[in-house]
């Protein structure tokens, strides 16, 4: 297992997080007109902005290779735009802190979004003891419930 770390955003972060944050729309979104796009870029620049300081950064060897959005909801715990860059995916990260998200709440449930195109994703979240619960029309909204 590579060994990182998870550090609080800052301000300074902010427009790589935007950039994530894109990344991962852009992905599952490709057929956007112009104006949707617009929208969407407003609409990133706006939630990242204001929820940065609900990001960490995943940091290896003191380089920051990803980021994740860990926000206190009602329910619990929510996990959203998990981002880790290429050269680094497929090597246990995202799996990690999920569960170490889960261990350390113990006492509350999880929450994720997940894009139902990203197939591994979802897939690995029911291994790993997700549920679906909601939709729309693009993403799962997926439960990791501790009462089991």
């Amino acid at each position: 297992m590579i060994r990182y770390i998870l550090v609080r955003a800052a301000k300074k972060d902010i427009p790589r997080l935007i950039k994530y944050k894109k990344d991962i729309i852009d992905m599952y979104n490709k057929d956007l007109s112009e104006d949707e796009k617009n929208k969407i870029n407003e609409y990133v620049t706006n939630s990242v902005s204001e929820m940065f300081k609900d990001y960490y950064n995943i940091v290896l060897d003191d380089k920051i290779i990803g980021s994740i959005l860990l926000k206190d909801i009602q329910e619990g715990k929510l996990i959203d735009e998990i981002y880790i860059e290429k050269e680094f995916r497929n090597n246990g990260i995202g799996t990690d802190i999920i569960m170490k998200v889960v261990k350390k709440n113990n006492n509350k449930n999880i929450y994720l979004w997940v894009y139902k195109e990203n197939i591994k994703a979802v897939s690995l979240y029911k291994r790993l003891g997700f549920k679906i619960i909601d939709q729309t029309e693009s993403r799962y909204y997926m439960e990791y419930n501790v009462k089991r």
